[in-house]
C-alpha cells in the first residue's frame, strides 16, 4: 500500500452530528482495508460531507480511500439523457481524484444486472461503508442492504443548507417553513462542507492496492481516457433510446461555470424571472439534483458577492418572503428557491415515504378534488398525445416539447403544464401519475424532491383553497394559457419551441 500522503497535515473538520446516520449497529472491521464511499446522489469531490465523513473516518483508522461511483443499467426511467449527465461528472471525479492520488472506481452498467454483486464485494474487505443520505427515489432502499452487511454502514446528509432531518415535523406550507428557518437556520450558517475533503492527510492507495484483478475485470471500470466508447456501448444496447442527451453539459465543472454564468449575467432579473423570453431563471436544478454542486456553495457565493454576513439578518422571524435576509430582491428570491422551496421538499421526503401517493395530499385538496373527480372535461388526451404535445394548447405544446428536447421547463410554465395535465386527464389520480411519468422520464432534475414538490403543488400541496370553486379543480388553484399569454413575455419562447420541429419520444 502507499504510504504517501497529501499537503495538509491537520486534522479532518468534524462533519455535524446530525448529518449522519446510521444504517446498522455493527461496528467497523477491524482487519478491512479502506474506507469505502459509496457515492450515490452527491456525485462531487468537493463541498460534500458524506466524502468529508469517510475522509475523517481514514484519518480516525489510519486507512485508504476507495469511492464507488456506480450506475445501473435500468433503474426506472433510465435513458442517455440522465446516463450521460452522470457520466459528464464521473470524468470530472476521476481527473480530481487522480490529482488527489485517490482511489476512485466509477462503474457503468453494460446490462441489466452485470454490476450485482459489486457493492457487497467492496464492502466485504472495507472497513465499514459511508454513503449519501438521500430521500428520495429508489435510494431509500439502502436500508435494507446495509442489515446484511457485517460492517458499520453511514448515511450523511449532504443536500442542504438545513439538516434534513433536523426538524422533528412535515411543514404543510412554504410560509410555515420559512417562518421555522428564519428561527433556526442561523445557528446552521457556520457550518460548511470543507472545499476540498481529499485534501487532507490520510494514507494513499490505488484502486489495483485496493481491489482484486478479478473484481476488476468482472466488473470493468469506464475507461477515463476513453470512456465515451464503453459509455455509448452501455447505453445503445440497455436504455430508452427514445430520450436522447441534452446540450446541457453535466459534472461539477459545468455546474461551476453556470453558476459563474448566472451570478454575473441572470441573477440581476432574477426578481421578474416568470418571463420566459427574459432567461434570468439559474438552470442549476439538473446540477442540484444529481449533486454535481453543493447548495453550500451556490449560496456562499451569492451572499460573497454582497460581502454579507449572519450579523445582516433580521431579527423579525415572521415567514415574510422579502427583508429576512437584507440583501437585494432578486438574492433574496433566489434564496427562498435555493433553501425554502427546495429544502421544503426534503423536509417531505425525509419524514414520510408516501411524499410521492395521492394519498399524501392535504385534506381539503382530497377533499375538493373527489368532489369535482367526475366533473365532465373539455377534452382529455392519451399519454402518448401528451408525450408528443399534440394538444389543441400551443403554449403547452411548446413547453412539452422544452421537456422533451432540453430536460428543462421554464419554472413559471411547468406550473402551468402541470394544471393543464389536470384538466385533461379522466381524473385527479390519473393526472398526478402522468405527470410523474412526463417528468421522470424527461426532466434532468425530475426523481428529486423538489420536482415531487412542484407536481403535487398542482393538486394542492403547500397550497391553500381557492375561490371561486370551479369546474374540474374545485377549490385547487386555477390556471389557464390565455391569462399566461396576456401577462407574460412568451414571443421568443414560441418562436423557439412553438413549432412542431422534433420526432418525439413514443413509449
Amino acid at each position: 500500500m502507499s504510504s504517501a500522503t497529501s499537503v495538509s497535515s491537520t486534522s479532518v473538520p468534524t462533519v455535524p452530528a446530525d448529518r449522519i446516520s446510521c444504517l446498522n449497529q455493527h461496528a467497523p472491521r477491524e482487519p478491512g482495508s479502506y474506507v469505502l464511499y459509496w457515492m450515490t446522489s452527491h456525485r462531487r469531490l468537493s463541498r460534500n460531507y458524506a466524502l468529508q465523513h469517510a475522509v475523517e473516518w481514514g484519518a480516525r483508522l489510519n486507512k485508504p480511500l476507495l469511492i464507488l461511483e456506480a450506475l445501473e443499467a435500468d433503474y426506472p426511467w433510465s435513458s442517455p439523457r440522465f446516463h450521460q449527465f452522470i457520466w459528464q461528472g464521473m470524468l470530472d471525479n476521476g481527473q480530481v481524484a487522480q490529482l488527489a492520488k485517490t482511489a476512485y472506481y466509477p462503474y457503468i452498467e453494460p446490462e441489466p444486472a452485470a454490476g450485482k454483486g459489486l457493492l457487497r464485494s467492496l464492502a466485504a474487505e472495507a472497513c465499514l461503508l459511508v454513503t449519501d443520505d438521500y430521500p428520495c427515489f429508489f435510494l431509500p432502499k439502502l436500508n435494507r442492504f446495509c442489515e446484511e452487511l457485517g460492517t458499520l454502514a453511514l448515511a450523511v446528509d449532504s443536500n442542504g443548507i438545513l439538516p434534513m432531518r433536523h426538524p422533528d415535523r412535515i411543514f404543510t406550507t412554504a410560509y410555515s417553513f420559512r417562518r421555522f428557518l428564519q428561527k433556526k437556520l442561523p445557528q446552521f450558517l457556520g457550518e460548511t462542507p470543507v472545499s476540498n475533503p481529499l485534501h487532507y492527510e490520510i494514507p494513499r492507495a490505488s484502486v489495483e492496492q485496493l481491489m482484486s484483478m478479478e473484481i476488476r475485470e468482472r466488473y470493468p471500470a469506464v475507461l477515463m481516457k476513453n470512456g465515451e466508447h464503453l459509455f455509448k456501448a452501455a447505453t445503445d444496447s440497455t436504455l430508452n433510446p427514445g430520450v436522447g442527451p441534452t446540450p446541457l453539459v453535466g459534472g461539477n465543472s459545468a455546474a461551476h461555470e453556470m453558476l459563474a454564468n448566472f451570478l454575473a449575467t441572470r441573477l440581476a432579473g432574477y426578481a421578474d424571472r416568470n418571463h420566459p423570453d427574459d432567461d434570468t431563471q439559474s438552470h442549476l436544478s439538473p446540477y442540484l439534483h444529481f449533486g454535481h454542486i453543493s447548495a453550500h456553495e451556490i449560496f456562499d457565493q451569492l451572499v460573497g458577492r454582497y460581502h454579507w454576513s449572519p450579523a445582516s439578518l433580521s431579527e423579525t422571524t415572521k415567514g415574510s418572503r422579502t427583508g429576512w435576509w437584507n440583501l437585494p430582491s432578486e438574492a433574496e428570491g433566489f434564496l427562498d428557491q435555493l433553501i425554502t422551496w427546495r429544502e421544503l421538499g426534503f423536509n417531505m421526503c425525509a419524514h414520510s415515504s408516501d411524499y410521492a401517493q395521492y394519498e399524501s395530499l392535504p385534506g381539503w385538496a382530497l377533499e375538493t378534488l373527489a368532489d369535482h373527480a367526475d366533473d365532465p372535461r373539455p377534452t382529455t388526451y392519451s399519454m402518448s398525445e401528451l408525450e408528443s404535445a399534440r394538444t389543441s394548447d400551443p403554449l403547452w405544446n411548446a413547453c412539452q416539447r422544452q421537456l422533451v428536447r432540453e430536460g428543462i421547463v421554464h419554472n413559471y410554465l411547468r406550473m402551468l403544464w402541470g394544471k393543464k395535465i389536470l384538466q385533461w386527464s379522466p381524473d385527479p389520480r390519473e393526472a398526478l401519475e402522468t405527470m410523474i411519468h412526463l417528468n421522470n422520464k424527461y426532466a434532468l432534475d425530475g426523481r428529486d424532491p423538489n420536482s415531487y414538490s412542484g407536481i403535487f403543488w398542482v393538486l394542492g400541496r403547500y397550497d391553500r383553497a381557492w375561490g371561486p370553486e370551479r369546474d374540474i379543480f374545485g377549490k385547487v388553484r386555477y390556471m389557464t394559457s390565455e391569462s399566461a399569454q396576456r401577462k407574460l413575455r412568451l414571443k421568443k419562447y414560441l418562436e423557439i419551441y412553438g413549432a412542431e420541429q422534433d420526432s418525439f419520444a413514443q413509449d
